[in-house]
């Protein structure tokens, strides 16, 4: 298992210290729809923060990955519930590491369902 992995495996099990653990100490965290984190104190405050007000990680399954010198990718499937609604949605977490733990982390996600195109757009 590579740090990617222990860190969504954490998230998964809803351990703060465990997704602490795989991250350096000033490590920056960039959410996909705008927050960034820097430092592990602020991702443990935005973790508790979450986790307190509902949040739910129900499902973050690694669909392909690949890792290069220092940089792990991973697309995955991402299904959790927050202020009380449930979403699921596709997306990718580019990792940079420092020796054995994440410093970079930044995901992208999708806005809508993926879907074959076939000449016309979906609304």
């Amino acid at each position: 298992m590579n740090q990617l992995h222990a860190y969504i495996d954490a998230w998964q099990r809803h351990d703060i210290a465990g997704v602490l653990a795989t991250l350096t100490d000033d490590c920056v965290v960039v959410e996909c729809y705008g927050p960034v984190y820097h430092g592990r104190p602020r991702v443990e405050q935005w973790m508790h923060a979450w986790f307190e007000a509902g949040g739910s990680v129900d499902e973050w399954k690694i669909t392909s990955q690949a890792a290069a010198g220092d940089a792990l990718i991973a697309e995955w499937v991402f299904s959790c519930t927050s202020h009380g609604e449930a979403a699921t949605f596709e997306g990718a977490t580019i990792a940079r590491l420092e020796g054995e733990k994440i410093a970079y982390l930044r995901e992208y996600a999708t806005s809508a369902p993926l879907y074959d195109w076939t000449g016309t757009w979906r609304e």
